[in-house]
């Protein structure tokens, strides 16, 4: 796949060269026709890397717009919604793409600070980001060991509310043959990455290096369920073996340890008594149970953080899946987890989450998510020992948990921590590569390092993520406060103040959001006065969780000798009646 296509008039070629260049700088894979292979129709070359590219630069000039071929491939971009334009002499595009703003670059020379080369590089990095370091493929480390990826299935169910249960099944055999020692298992965030595309399996098992791809579709309707599974060899394209299950919903679980037995048989594989074990070791036997986990689990993954409705939603249907499994202990730590949220997070009168918490570790001591709801309870009572320690815990049974390493963060760049909760954030965004949030602490973190690449990587991550919330949910604040904050990183300020704006009019309630634009407006653009008008309605009604994150948050260090906002941070504490954080942590 193409990340970046270059549209030019012949006579614009040097300048072409130039953007290029400027491009794969940045860490870009960039095509043009210089690149035309010499025993393939050019014709049908064109037309490939164009549908292919996540990004289409049209650069528009005197002879561009005349020139048919360029008309063609832009007209061809913007109905992929990948269209980038640039005026290259000052030439307005013509009609009907005068309509889409387009930046200057008339005398442009290579300057990477030039107003109209930064708006096209943050579009670019928004559309078409560089693969992101935690979470590039590997190839396998032994040529000899059997590898498979695992695609995410397709969701047949005609209804788009079901993906849902098609990713929860992915990810459920994805675990399941990651407990056999002598398979290796591309992770589920990386294998995520082909979702909704058509792609060319043996490609795929090139590009990861694996001997073996699993692609397959889930139909459900009703209490039945229909899962094709199809086992690819990645060097042929062959079908080692292929299965069609048609059964009653709640036979969904041997249907899933069948399909993990087939694959390691028709590997030729070894499966060892312990592994068949862990296998079948399910957290629940009850398929309603089980369904209703995972659509808990895609509103806490996918909701949109601030709106309180996420947590209440979260609590009743786990509440639910716990009255109908007694015993279903990820059901218990994801109740706890969205009660601790809605408790402490919005000041709500409800559980705290360590009852549920409790309950959960009693029915699996292993559960890392159930230490979670305990580091927030000692942590908001001044018990920063035990709040460690229970992290420390979580950590350990879940090393490579997105919930585990987004707590971990949170917790180290509370405590000035930064290098640490960069660890932290990598790997969260590793494991749930879509969370645009822990991309957006990621930024916060690389910037507070001075690590520019990184920082330029991830802001456009935070973009083109935050992007595809929002076609989800045109109404989701958080995704909206994100995206202003990735084009205020990416230099693209026009764009980010317009975001912010829409924003403010589509979620005025959400106090999240508001608190990531005082970020981005003292943090990124430099403008204190709009950022301490935002965090005056913040701070205002902003519980003791929101107060201790301004106290150290590295986004607002612009702000701390300023008076009002001292003021605003003293007054908000008088309220809650709480003292100032006075342990050893830097900046406290």
């Amino acid at each position: 796949m193409t990340d970046v296509f270059i549209s030019y008039a012949r006579p614009d070629e040097a300048e072409a060269a130039l953007v290029a260049k400027q491009l794969r700088a940045l860490g870009h894979q960039v095509w043009r026709d210089e690149d035309l292979p010499a025993h393939r129709v050019y014709g049908e070359v064109i037309e490939e890397r164009l549908k292919s590219a996540k990004a289409v630069v049209v650069l528009w000039s005197a002879e561009a717009a005349r020139s048919q071929w360029v008309r063609a491939e832009a007209d061809t971009a913007r109905s992929l919604a990948t269209l980038i334009q640039v005026s290259l002499d000052g030439t307005i595009p013509p009609l009907p793409f005068n309509q889409i703003q387009c930046a200057d670059l008339n005398g442009w020379a290579g300057e990477e600070q030039t107003p109209g080369w930064r708006k096209l590089a943050a579009s670019v990095m928004a559309l078409a980001p560089p693969a992101a370091a935690p979470s590039a493929a590997r190839p396998m480390r032994d040529p000899g060991k059997c590898a498979i990826c695992v695609l995410p299935f397709a969701n047949m169910s005609g209804d788009a509310e079901q993906e849902y249960f098609s990713d929860g099944i992915s990810e459920d055999i994805t675990t399941d043959l990651s407990k056999v020692s002598a398979l290796g298992v591309i992770a589920r965030n990386t294998a995520f990455t082909f979702k909704g595309q058509s792609v060319n399996v043996c490609e795929v098992a090139a590009k990861l290096g694996v001997s073996h791809v699993l692609e397959g579709s889930v139909r459900k309707a009703g209490g039945r369920v229909r899962i094709n599974a199809q086992l690819i060899d990645g060097a042929t394209g062959d079908h080692v073996w292929a299965e069609r299950y048609d059964r009653d919903l709640e036979d969904i679980f041997a249907i899933q340890d069948e399909i993990t037995k087939e694959i390691v048989a028709a590997l030729k594989l070894k499966l060892l008594p312990q592994e068949k074990q862990a296998i079948e070791q399910r957290g629940t036997t009850n398929a309603d149970a089980y369904n209703l986990y995972l659509l808990a689990r895609q509103y806490w993954v996918t909701g949109n953080h601030g709106d309180p409705r996420r947590e209440e939603r979260v609590m009743r249907i786990c509440g639910r899946a716990v009255e109908i499994d007694p015993q279903y202990a990820q059901a218990w730590a994801l109740l706890a987890i969205a009660q601790s949220s809605l408790c402490y997070g919005y000041g709500r009168e409800v559980d705290d989450g360590f009852a549920a918490a409790h309950c959960a570790l009693s029915i699996d001591p292993a559960i890392a998510d159930a230490h979670l709801p305990m580091v927030k309870r000692f942590e908001q009572r001044g018990l920063h020992a035990e709040a460690d320690s229970q992290m420390e815990e979580a950590v350990r049974l879940g090393p490579d948990s997105w919930e585990v390493n987004k707590e971990a963060g949170r917790l180290a760049l509370g405590r000035r921590d930064i290098e640490k909760a960069t660890r932290h954030y990598e790997k969260a965004a590793e494991a749930m590569e879509g969370d645009f949030h822990a991309w957006a602490m990621l930024s916060t973190c690389y910037r507070a390092l001075g690590l520019d690449d990184k920082l330029r990587n991830s802001a456009g991550k935070m973009v083109s993520e935050a992007e595809k919330a929002i076609q989800q949910d045109p109404s989701n604040g958080a995704a909206l406060g994100i995206l202003a904050g990735g084009y205020a990183l990416l230099g693209d300020e026009e764009r980010s103040r317009e975001w912010i704006d829409r924003a403010i009019l589509i979620d005025p309630d959400n106090v999240n959001m508001r608190y990531n634009f005082a970020c981005v407006l003292a943090g990124h653009l430099g403008d204190s006065e709009e950022a301490l008008k935002m965090l005056q309605r913040v701070l205002a009604g902003a519980q003791e969780y929101m107060i201790r994150i301004a106290e150290t948050d590295p986004d607002l260090d612009s702000l701390r000798d300023d008076k009002r906002f001292v003021d605003m941070l003293l007054t908000a504490r008088k309220r809650l009646g709480i003292e100032r954080q006075t342990d050893t942590r830097e900046g406290a």
